[in-house]
């Protein structure tokens, strides 16, 4: 019950401040996913390379760090388009960098510097997509919609995994994560998809009901897969959270490990109905 009591205090205060953010300005928006991208990169790093090759970490988080500003500055400011390809540049910093390191006994984790690029900051970058219009507008409410959908898809998860998945139904994976159940799965979806029916008739998603339902369900389906991929992290290097910043949850990394595959999912669909 206490841990209950603190994961609930520590994830409104983490709800509170996204929301505070995405709905103030463009500027507080880029601060706070150039934010939780760079904390999600450190506990990534922090998990899989254990303090080894540090500055080649530097040096992809800021190449994660120059991805998404060059997107942001196209999407909001009227920069070119073109020019976003710059951001390969950093990328080929790092690869540069590798040859010169000195030690190279572990020189197999490297490849987790490049995994990080394309598992966190490629997703967190693409939110451009979903706050700024053709023309550069600012809107939160959009990438706002999306995180409630995911919010309520985990909540549903979890309180239907803990009150019916853990005593009757099959284990979803139990060979990556023992806990996660069928029952949490579809009690997830059901809330998901309610959320997502909510959203559209409020106005918050402005598209018809059926691509908010179907939203919905994809979202729900890429977090519940995106959740059993850092879970297979942590079962590999045999850690219970990737950090400690959010008491009851462990770290960011650990909040948004649904969202790193649900946003970029939900923001795909609409881009490809051409509702976006």
């Amino acid at each position: 019950m206490k841990n209950l009591i603190l994961r609930t205090l520590t994830g409104i205060g983490f709800v509170a401040v996204v929301v505070v953010a995405l709905l103030l300005n463009k500027y507080c928006f880029g601060v706070l996913m150039i934010g939780l991208m760079t904390v999600m990169m450190i506990e990534f790093y922090r998990m899989t390379m254990q303090g080894e090759y540090l500055f080649s970490q530097v040096l992809s988080i800021l190449a994660a760090i120059v991805l998404f500003v060059l997107t942001y500055l196209y999407r909001g400011f009227d920069f070119p388009g073109r020019l976003v390809v710059l951001a390969i540049i950093p990328v080929f910093v790092v690869m540069i960098n590798s040859l010169y390191v000195k030690d190279k006994t572990d020189f197999g984790k490297f490849a987790n510097l490049y995994t990080a690029l394309l598992y966190i900051a490629v997703p967190v970058t693409m939110t451009n997509f979903a706050v700024f219009g053709p023309q550069g507008t600012y809107g939160g409410i959009l990438l706002l919609s999306l995180f409630i959908i995911i919010w309520v898809s985990d909540i549903g998860g979890y309180l239907f995994g803990m009150t019916i998945g853990q005593k009757f139904g099959k284990k979803l994976f139990p060979e990556v994560s023992p806990k996660k159940s069928w029952a949490g799965f579809w009690g997830g979806l059901f809330l998901a998809v309610a959320a997502g029916a909510v959203l559209s008739r409020t106005g918050m998603l402005r598209y018809p009901l059926e691509h908010c339902i179907i939203l919905a369900v994809l979202m729900n389906i890429s977090g519940v897969y995106g959740d059993l991929i850092e879970s297979q992290w942590k079962r590999y290097y045999a850690i219970k959270d990737t950090g400690t910043i959010m008491p009851g949850h462990g770290g960011i990394l650990d909040r948004m490990d649904s969202a790193l595959l649900a946003l970029p999912t939900g923001i795909i669909y609409l881009l490809v109905v051409n509702v976006l």
